[in-house]
């Protein structure tokens, strides 16, 4: 290490020493401010409790691994290959020990790899090289209705009926198909409903969806956005929305869970107000299937489309999940069509005389990929050792941890402004010059009631610099423009001990990154 960043390094150990001693959010204020809207009480109070309990502070690895020893869901982790520090390209062996697991926390955006994968996929391969066409009809994953097999389990999951979800194409293919159907505009009801900042492909598919139909995307898409100077959206100011444009607007259609702030909408309670107005209402579930407990035909949800694997980790690019309630069976709301979506019971009289599956089976347009399914199947068999409550009861304890653990070390003081920086907050020592210090923002709420496994987090410093270094020494997350990294603590493969340890190279990474700058 040269003495330029050495002199660096220890500058910025000494500011961050320094910023921890100061007037920062403590975890009782976090309770506090949060406790006037919550039901029940913050995960916070949990922890602190449980800490005083055993007698080990927060802070402290015994704590972490404490926590570990008693999650009744600890094991689940041995079903999937989590990847080593060793095998990860970004990572600078130097700085970590190689044979340890990386800190994965990314299934936000990929899960990782169940251990039945390769084993199922295998099954299917040689199947098609000794049985070839047979395996159409052969095995315990037939290619003619593997997906078929799948759908409940699946269902389950999302909280649907039988024959309200079927698996199919990708997630922005399967909302095109279903905006077909469900965006019918008129003249005096022809607007779409989304977020602001919705995922670009969201916002393309019903961009091009209103052109398709003849309208213009300036005057029939609404964009929610949060208020001035908040992160996410209320959800009085959405009802708001609804209640004054209810009348023009044909569809609602947002996330379950907002994809760069992690935040969880009330599906329930706008669904029920859309309807109120007469509006379709859909939702792309991407961040939030497996992650958040849905309940769709009992929220009487119209429509809703999703990936596989996030959350559900069953490979990148894996068939989508699509979702229509029964009460739109019979109706004739027009759709594209194709051989797989006609009842298996006369599809092949080849007659050309379309008769579709009721339910989201005639949303098919193409046979199902065999050798996608058995990730699928992978992945939902682990999904069958719990139940998504259980899976939200830790991951509310996760996030609580890495929230308060982010509080303790890096946030900010009551006298923040706007840039991060703070005033007045410099060293005891008068001759210091002033300087500015490494703070973290939460831009996910702390309402454990409006959030899932994602915490969005948000730097006074570069962040593409703390991304780059938090790889170098196997932080797996992932960076979004403009100022956000996201770290996704999944319940059902990540511990407590995986968030000590991300605090310890989120340290060693804020400290690198300052020398570079």
């Amino acid at each position: 290490m040269n003495s330029f960043i050495r002199a660096s390094v220890e500058a910025m150990s000494k500011l961050l020493k320094h910023r921890r001693s100061s007037s920062v959010e403590t975890y009782e204020s976090v309770i506090k401010r949060t406790k006037m809207s919550l039901t029940k009480s913050h995960p916070m109070e949990e922890l602190l409790s449980i800490s005083k309990e055993i007698g080990h502070e927060i802070e402290t690895l015994e704590f972490a691994r404490h926590m570990d020893s008693v999650d009744p869901l600890r094991h689940l982790r041995q079903e999937f290959h989590y990847p080593k520090m060793r095998t990860l390209g970004s990572v600078d062996q130097s700085l970590v020990n190689p044979d340890e697991d990386c800190v994965y926390f990314c299934g936000n955006s990929l899960g990782i790899c169940p251990k039945k994968t390769r084993e199922y996929i295998n099954i299917e391969v040689e199947k098609w090289e000794k049985t070839a066409i047979e395996g159409h009809t052969n095995g315990d994953l037939p290619w003619a209705w593997c997906d078929e097999g799948l759908d409940d389990q699946m269902a389950t999951i999302v909280g649907a009926r039988k024959g309200e979800v079927g698996l199919m194409n990708g997630l922005t293919v399967n909302l095109h198909l279903l905006l077909i159907s469900f965006y019918r505009p008129t003249p005096t009801r022809h607007k779409i409903l989304l977020e602001g900042h919705a995922f670009p492909s969201d916002h393309y598919a019903i961009e091009s969806q209103i052109k398709l139909k003849g309208y213009n995307p300036e005057t029939s898409m609404i964009l929610i956005e949060p208020r001035e100077g908040e992160h996410t959206l209320r959800l009085e100011d959405i009802l708001k929305v609804i209640e004054e444009q209810g009348d023009t607007i044909a569809v609602i259609c947002l996330a379950g869970v907002q994809y760069y702030t992690g935040q969880k909408f009330d599906m329930k309670t706008i669904t029920q107000a859309g309807h109120n107005k007469g509006c379709a209402v859909g939702w792309d579930l991407a961040h939030a299937v497996g992650n958040v407990e849905i309940q769709l035909h009992d929220w009487n949800v119209d429509f809703a489309c999703w990936c596989t694997y996030k959350y559900l980790n069953s490979g990148a690019g894996s068939l989508a999940g699509l979702y229509v309630h029964e009460k739109h069976y019979n109706n004739d709301y027009p759709r594209l069509t194709g051989w797989w979506g006609h009842k298996l019971e006369t599809r092949f009289q080849m007659d050309n005389k379309f008769q579709p599956y009721p339910g989201a089976l005639g949303y098919r347009l193409s046979n199902t990929p065999g050798l996608l399914c058995p990730p699928i199947k992978a992945s939902l068999e682990v999904f069958q050792k719990t139940t998504i409550s259980e899976l939200v009861e830790k991951s509310h304890l996760l996030t609580g941890y890495l929230e308060a653990r982010i509080i303790q070390e890096y946030g900010y003081p009551s006298n923040r402004s706007q840039n991060g920086d703070c005033a007045n907050d410099n060293s005891n020592d008068t001759n210091d010059k002033p300087a500015k210090h490494v703070y973290v923002e939460i831009l996910t709420p702390s309402d454990h009631d409006q959030r899932g496994a994602q915490l969005s987090l948000s730097f006074s410093v570069n962040i593409t610099k703390v991304f780059e270094e938090l790889m170098k020494r196997g932080v797996m997350c992932d960076e979004r423009k403009p100022k956000v990294i996201r770290i996704a603590p999944v319940p059902l493969y990540c511990s407590f001990e995986d968030v000590h340890r991300f605090m310890k190279y989120l340290d060693e990474a804020l400290h690198a990154a300052h020398a570079l700058e």
